[in-house]
């Protein structure tokens, strides 16, 4: 089951659940204000070593995922 990220728009917490993919458009609420939250587009980092240890990512980018920002301190 994948792990899915989501946003309280009203209080601002963010949490994470584990849904089966037949649940991923059910509401999820909140468990801060009890309201419904809205689900945020994940990613991640993978790196790999070159033979000398050296660590590089691996097709990623260096902006954000829900927006060209540089950094998610600017994302609202």
């Amino acid at each position: 089951m994948p792990i899915y990220e989501y946003c309280c728009p009203d209080c601002g917490g963010k949490f994470d659940l584990l849904r089966r993919l037949s649940q991923v458009d059910e509401v999820a609420l909140c468990p801060v204000c009890n309201r419904e939250a809205r689900r945020l587009i994940s990613s991640f980092a993978s790196f790999a070593r070159d033979a000398g240890g050296v660590s590089t990512s691996i097709g990623g980018g260096s902006s954000c995922a829900t927006c060209s920002s540089s950094s998610c301190a600017t994302c609202g």
